[in-house]
């Protein structure tokens, strides 16, 4: 059966809900990955108070980790899919707006930056871990992420609600507001990878 993967980024995981299917759509997966390393804090906020040089060194690091939990969350998944038959067509990211290019300086300076960056950089990671996969990867707006998708697949929106609630029947709780918005990138993923 051919799948996709959507991904929605929270601070420092990732939901992940696999659809597959082309009439009968089903939820294949759906689990959350790590994006930082156990204990760790969120990058910006780990390096706030360190000297210049400090802080930078520590966000390189954190965002590599990222990258590097985002790649291995994404193949074991598209692994674990593969062995069950079924073949991976591409991968779906909820992304934000970007942001200004501040660097990690300015970045630490304001604590509502921290959070905008953070933010950005879950999102990037994940487009990163997609990409090194080897997955065409889809990208939606996450502020608008069910219209957008409705939009991309040429669909109302209240159809695409009755998809995302058939989808949430078929696997049981949780199915919230992430699932759906991870699913729902998902099918946008299916329909592109076609």
């Amino acid at each position: 059966m051919r799948v996709a993967i959507g991904l929605k980024a929270r601070t420092g995981r990732a939901i992940l809900v696999a659809v597959g299917g082309s009439r009968d759509l089903r939820v294949l997966a759906r689990n959350e990955m790590r994006l930082l390393p156990e204990g760790a804090m969120a990058p910006y906020h780990a390096a706030e108070g360190l000297g210049s040089r400090a802080a930078q060194k520590r966000v390189d690091r954190d965002i590599a980790a990222a990258r590097r939990l985002a790649e291995e969350g994404i193949r074991a998944a598209d692994k674990s899919l593969t062995a069950a038959g079924h073949r991976v067509c591409g991968c779906g990211v909820l992304i934000g707006g970007g942001m200004p290019p501040w660097n990690t300086e300015e970045i630490i300076a304001v604590h509502v930056r921290m959070h905008h960056a953070e933010g950005e950089l879950f999102r990037d990671v994940l487009v990163h871990g997609g990409t090194a996969c080897g997955l065409a990867v889809a990208t939606l707006p996450e502020k608008t992420a069910l219209d957008a998708a409705a939009h991309a697949l040429a669909i109302s929106r209240s159809e695409l609600d009755a998809r995302l609630a058939a989808l949430g029947k078929t696997i049981g709780p949780p199915w919230a507001k992430d699932q759906k918005e991870a699913a729902a990138v998902a099918l946008v993923a299916l329909e592109r990878g076609a």
